[in-house]
This record gives C-alpha cells, sequence and structure tokens, in this order.
C-alpha cells in the first residue's frame, strides 16, 4: 500500500477547502513577517547599524518565501470525504494525519467563523464525538457548504444514534 493510499483511500470523492484559506493565511503571514520584520530592522538600525537592519529585512523576506510555500502545502493537503457511514478528514504535509468520524459517535458539529474568516468568506465545521481522539475539525469551507455539512452530519449522527 502506498503511503498516499494510507492517508487519502483511493475511491472515495474527496472535497477540498476553499483557496481563501490560503489567502487568509498568507494575509496574516505576511502581517506578522511585515510587522516582525520592520520593528526588529528599526531596532537593529538604532542599535547596531544601518547594515544589521538590512540583514533582519532580508531575513524577513526569507521567512515570508518560506511561509509563503508552507502555507499553500499544507492548505492542499486538507480534503475531507463523506461515505455511508463515516467522515474522513486527512491534513498535514510532514505529520500526515487520517480521522475516521462515525456518524453514529458525533455528539453535535459547530460551525464558527472568525472576523478574518468572514472577511474572507471562510468558515470552520468542529466535530464533537464521544471519544476526544476522533474530534476533528475542517477549516476553509465556504458558509453555504459548512452549513449543508452541519446540517447533513446533524441528521446522520441522530439517525445512527437512534439505531435506525
Amino acid at each position: 500500500m502506498a503511503m498516499d493510499t494510507l492517508f487519502a483511500p483511493p475511491g472515495e470523492r474527496w472535497q477540498p477547502v476553499s483557496p481563501r484559506l490560503c489567502q487568509l493565511r498568507r494575509v496574516i503571514l505576511g502581517f506578522w513577517t511585515g510587522l516582525l520584520g520592520l520593528a526588529g530592522a528599526a531596532a537593529a538600525g538604532l542599535l547596531l547599524g544601518w547594515g544589521y537592519a538590512a540583514a533582519v529585512v532580508a531575513v524577513a523576506a526569507v521567512v515570508f518565501g518560506w511561509g509563503w510555500w508552507v502555507v499553500g502545502r499544507n492548505w492542499r493537503s486538507w480534503g475531507y470525504a463523506e461515505r455511508g457511514d463515516d467522515l474522513l478528514v486527512t491534513h498535514g504535509v510532514l505529520f500526515r494525519t487520517l480521522v475516521v468520524v462515525p456518524y453514529g459517535r458525533m455528539q453535535f458539529v459547530d460551525v464558527t467563523a472568525g472576523p478574518a474568516e468572514r472577511k474572507f468568506g471562510i468558515a470552520k465545521v468542529q466535530l464533537h464525538t464521544a471519544t476526544p481522539a476522533t474530534d476533528a475539525e475542517i477549516p476553509g469551507l465556504p458558509p453555504e457548504e459548512a452549513e449543508r455539512l452541519r446540517d447533513r452530519l446533524a441528521a446522520l449522527g441522530e439517525a445512527r444514534a437512534a439505531g435506525l
């Protein structure tokens, strides 16, 4: 069995998360690397000289470039698949994770969106189960898809819990 099929079984209809999640994370990355880079450059320039300030800016640019790449890879790793009896959620690049959430074990489903997520038009679906080890989340869904998934999972969870 290849490593990819271990964390993304073939034959499933895998749904990716929205590209807006990647955009949001890159904006946050740019904000923080820019802010810290400028503050570090100003401090280095005043205390050590402007040559050190230029070095701090160069380091911040390298960190930003590397972070841009990492954010893109992480975003592409997220996916979910709805099956007959359970929901599969996979994510991670270096440390891959596959969570299988049985519908009958679901206790409740949350949909959340903070101010930044709302600005970018995305939401997060949080699945809570009887066992914390099988809790899962799916970030970066369009609000309509998050609502559809919440309603479907809640209905399937109720049906399975009732023994139907």
